[in-house]
């Protein structure tokens, strides 16, 4: 068991700070104390005490059953809440704190359903056996600040290495949702996992099977919103686990990008990944802006200046990661031998929206995301000269709220080493930004409507609501987007004409 006198000078001065700063934890350790109970603050609360950047949200183990706990808990917690007491945990809020207390639990799973069959811990070291890993099985006594370490959390933590305490097959069997973890924690603290760990988790990924969709999509959104989702996302590929939940993404070590030269599409995306988070950090402003977006420089993005860091952006994250899914289904090879993946983004779209729903993730994500990956290859030809005004105003209706992330995806999606054509692209890319600002000063293109509402379809053409007036007004908008802002008379003129070719009667 490792000793407080085994930390560092400043693992040590860090537990010093949370304990000054939050005087909370004292407070609820000397009220369970006092009650004849043991409180440890215990999991990730220590792990990321020690790496410095803990958060409010504190984890506590306990001797106490849940009735004793909201009964030590009672007339000093400002609110508290039951919502896992059928785990055994009672939360509670203090001074801007949110604390989870835990009865010591020694749950065993049958290995067959979801749940685990919750059994209470008679003592702290048989409660930090269950955890998942070493580094969040370290408990400092509370209050009197004792460092608890039976498994060698500590020398895992500083090392950067994922273990078990018990034998990964026994954790991962117990709940197989930590081998997904492991791979949230490589991207999140850019940990390694030990080679038994990793073994374990090629061999049981089928047991990945056993957890619900939710759980899975939780804990794959955390390794995707990490400072490092693609050291994660190569883990769960390689060992088998994409395969059970993201099958499409292993898909694509299979391909050949339709250039046939430096990446495999496996390698693309992933680096499409990479360039995505760093375009994160240009602040999305308005409808577009070639000052505002970015660079593409020889070899993949530009820098993003000194602008300030922005959050983690999931749709985009995502995005970027489903946005060639759609390439084995549509590969082709031509008679000069080249590979071509025609019309792989309406495919990679559909797949996208039936993987997101299938785990789970909001409506309003899933459309994102697909409409993305549907637009992604929009851009592409744009450098020859073909698009007029009309397909400008499309580029940006079409895209509507999601142009700034459009801009970003569609930079992110070059990766060519050849520095000419990168820098080609870049420059059509800024070209077309600067042509959308130019028509943007003209016109709203974020609100593009017909020139004539509604009730002037009604009062020109003399007839009541109904679906004649919807195809009025939809011709009218296709007119606007085609020859942009239209004077009354020209709108009146094209809706007469419109309506003489359907059969529609007009003054």
């Amino acid at each position: 068991m490792t000793d407080t006198a085994d930390l560092t000078r400043n693992q040590r001065r860090a537990l010093t700070e949370l304990l000054r700063i939050f005087p909370v934890v004292d407070e609820v350790g000397e009220r369970f104390v006092r009650a004849g109970h043991e409180l440890h603050l215990v999991g990730g609360s220590v792990r990321d005490a020690l790496l410095g950047r803990l958060g409010n949200d504190l984890d506590f183990a306990t001797s106490a059953e849940p009735d004793q706990t909201l009964s030590i808990l009672d007339g000093w917690a400002e609110a508290t809440w039951e919502t896992g007491r059928e785990f055994g945990t009672i939360g509670a809020q203090r001074r801007g704190l949110r604390l989870e207390i835990t009865t010591y639990r020694a749950e065993s799973y049958d290995r067959v359903g979801r749940a685990p069959t919750v059994r209470y811990g008679t003592n702290l070291n048989q409660d930090l056996r269950r955890r998942d890993f070493t580094v969040n099985a370290m408990a400092v006594c509370i209050p009197d600040h004792r460092f608890i370490d039976p498994y060698g959390g500590l020398a895992d933590l500083g090392a950067g290495v994922l273990r078990t305490p018990g034998t990964p097959e026994e954790s991962f069997g117990d709940d197989p949702l930590r081998m997904l973890r492991a791979a949230r924690f490589v991207a999140q603290l850019r940990f390694e996992v030990a080679p038994p760990v990793r073994q374990a988790m090629g061999g049981m990924a089928g047991e990945l099977d056993r957890i619900s969709a939710e759980r899975i999509r939780d804990e794959f959104s955390k390794l995707m919103l990490g400072s490092d989702p693609v050291t994660g996302l190569r883990l769960l590929v390689d060992t088998g686990l994409a395969d059970r939940f993201l099958p499409e993404l292993s898909g694509l070590r299979l391909e050949i990008d339709e250039h046939a030269q430096h990446k495999d599409v496996y390698e693309h995306t992933l680096t499409v990944i990479r360039n995505a988070m760093r375009l994160e950090r240009v602040s999305a402003g308005g409808v577009g802006g070639a000052g505002d977006q970015g660079r593409v420089s020889a070899g993949g993005v530009g820098g993003a200046g000194d602008q300030e860091p922005r959050e983690p952006d999931l749709v985009l994250r995502l995005a970027a990661l489903m946005h060639d899914v759609g390439k084995p289904a549509t590969k082709a090879v031509g008679p000069d031998g080249r590979v071509s993946f025609h019309h792989h983004e309406v495919v990679g779209a559909r797949l996208t929206r039936a993987r997101l729903k299938a785990l789970r993730y909001p409506k309003a994500i899933v459309d994102d995301v697909s409409e993305l990956v549907l637009l992604h290859l929009r851009f592409y030809g744009y450098g020859r000269g073909e698009w007029t005004d009309s397909a400008v105003r499309r580029y940006v209706t079409d895209a509507g709220a999601l142009l700034p992330r459009l801009h970003r995806l569609t930079r992110s999606d070059c990766t060519t080493r050849n520095r000419r054509k990168a820098e080609q692209l870049a420059a059509d890319y800024d070209a077309l930004e600067r042509r959308i600002d130019a028509i943007q000063q003209a016109e709203d293109l974020a609100r593009v409507r017909p020139d004539l509402d509604g009730n002037a379809i009604m009062r020109l053409l003399g007839i009541p609501p109904g679906p004649l007036v919807g195809q009025a007004w939809r011709y009218l908008k296709e007119l606007r987007l085609e020859r942009g802002p239209l004077s009354e008379q020209e709108a009146t003129a094209a809706l007469y004409a419109w309506a003489d070719e359907h059969g529609v009667p007009h003054s």
